[in-house]
Order: structure tokens, then sequence, then C-alpha cells
């Protein structure tokens, strides 16, 4: 907290989140925004796609937005935000304005893979950041291809053999590196300087710049709101949300760890719960380590 509030002293901030939006409380997607635009300043224009940002951030007659913002639908907020940029270079682009994708797991690991896909191809200058919370929360907590091995969501229940969701979650910084990404990273809301320094790298860095931010939901993760900040501590201390930094496809970064057991993540969720009800579910608990430990091993965190 003191060396945010060092950072926050050295920067005249101007919060670009209008209060009074709907986030639920405590909600990971909504810290992570606030710093973000902090970090890009007034002069940028923000695409995002369908989502739960989109949603509490712009009811009927309302927005909280006080940057440009664009809505698209769940598969092209990359194809949005490539027009933005192609008009704006077609003006000269005189004040240097930026575009920022910020769009959740649903419209990047899923169903906006494609358009991303195009966007790294094609090497646009734009910063993609995508807010993970691991599943489609705002219509019914689906589980999407970021929902982790193990969690329960109401399309990936635990039923019968089912141990919720079966198969692991993609992996969006391998994904970006294999576009040659010039700038791919991960960031934690527990720590907002880092976060910030991490948006600043990415605006900066000339072509496209993929930036991944895990944001705990309470509501489709099941904790108290007042834990969500210790969540995401908690996920990067055990190694399951490795904190790493590339940049022309050589790791520069990364935020080093004293491992702690995952299970001291998992029990502070209700969607692991039923992993602890079973001995049936032991092996699966050690698959989880297993994933963990190979985190560990492959950015060399510990």
């Amino acid at each position: 907290m003191k060396k945010m509030t060092m950072y926050m002293e050295q920067k005249e901030v101007k919060e670009l989140l209008a209060p009074g939006h709907r986030a639920c409380p405590g909600c990971g997607c909504a810290l992570a925004v606030k710093l973000i635009l902090r970090e890009t300043g007034s002069n940028t224009i923000v695409v995002s796609a369908t989502g739960c940002l989109e949603t509490f951030t712009s009811p009927f007659m309302g927005s909280s937005w006080e940057v440009p913002w664009i809505h698209s639908l769940f598969e092209n907020s990359p194809a949005i935000a490539t027009g933005v940029l192609a008009a704006l270079n077609a003006k000269g682009n005189p004040k240097g304005t930026k575009v920022v994708v910020i769009s959740g797991d649903g419209g990047t690991y899923d169903i906006g893979m494609g358009s991303l896909s195009g966007m790294l191809e094609r090497k646009d200058d734009i910063l993609y950041i995508c807010y993970d919370n691991e599943a489609y929360m705002n219509t019914g907590i689906q589980g999407s291809s970021a929902t982790p091995f193990g969690a329960d969501t109401t399309t990936t229940p635990v039923a019968g053999d089912s141990f919720g969701k079966m198969v692991p979650k993609k992996d969006l910084v391998a994904i970006a590196l294999a576009h040659d990404a010039p700038y791919v990273a991960t960031a934690s809301i527990s720590d907002p300087v880092e976060l910030c320094k991490k948006v600043r790298k990415g605006i900066e860095t000339p072509g496209p710049a993929v930036l991944l931010i895990l944001t705990p939901c309470n509501l489709g993760w099941g904790f108290d709101p007042s834990e969500t900040v210790e969540l995401a501590r908690k996920a990067v201390e055990t190694g399951i949300f490795p904190i790493v930094e590339f940049k022309k496809g050589e790791l520069i970064s990364v935020k080093k760890i004293k491992p702690v057991p995952v299970e001291e993540y998992l029990k502070m969720q209700k969607r692991y719960q039923h992993l602890f009800k079973d001995d049936v579910f032991s092996e699966v608990l050690q698959a989880i380590q297993k994933s963990v430990d190979e985190n560990i091993l492959k950015y060399g965190l510990a």
C-alpha cells in the first residue's frame, strides 16, 4: 500500500472510471479497470466486448466512462479497435490517441479468439487487455475456456463422474507469444504499481501488446467481497497465476515467490469446495498442484 501511495503521489491522477457504476461489491474487474484508466489517461479510446464490464458500466441512459468508449459484440472487439486505429491514422492522429481493448475471458479466450488472432497477425498498434474472471459471470456463471481445471460452474457442474471443469484452461500467454506479439505480460490487482507499469509498457510498445489480468469474481468463485485482493495475491503466491513479462518473445521478468500450497488458494473459493469433501477428488487436487509446480519450474518463479 505504501508503494502505491508513493506512486500515486508522483502522478496527477484523474479517475476515468466514474463512481456509481453497478459492479458487484468487491469486483476484481472494476478494480483493474480503474487502475488501467489511471495509466492510459484521457487520450485513449477504449473498446470492450460484451461482458461484465459492459454491463456494469453502461446501464440504459448511463455511463461510467470518462474516455471515449465503444461497446462491441463478443466476437469482434479487436477488429473494431483496428477500425478505430485506422480512422485515427487516416486523420493523421495529431494528438497521438491510443487505442486499448479491455475485454473479458469470454470475448478473449472463446468467442473473440479469431478476431484477436487477426489483430496480432496484422501487428496493429493496440494494447489488448483481458480481465480474466474465468467464466461468463454476468450471464449465469457458465464455464469458458479460461475456467480452470476442477472448477465448478453451471456448465461444468459437479455431478456423477464430473468433478467440475475436466480440462485445463487455455494458455493465453503462449497463444500471444505464438503470434510474435512484441509485448506480452500478466499482472495482478494485488500489485497495483506493477499493473500500471505494465499498462504503460503495453501502450508505449509499438505494435500489438497483450496484458492478462486475473480479476477474482466473488459471485462466480464464491468468496467474501472483502477478500478480492487477498485472493488475487494468493493466486500469485501459489504460482497458479504466474506474473511474467515478455518483450519480443524473450522472458524479461518474473515475480519471484516463496510458493505456498495451492490448496490455500482453492479452499478460499466455493467453486472448489467439492474437492475437499471427498477423497475421490484427491487425484484432482494433486493434478492441480502438479500443474502449478510446472508453472514454477517453467518460469523460474521460486
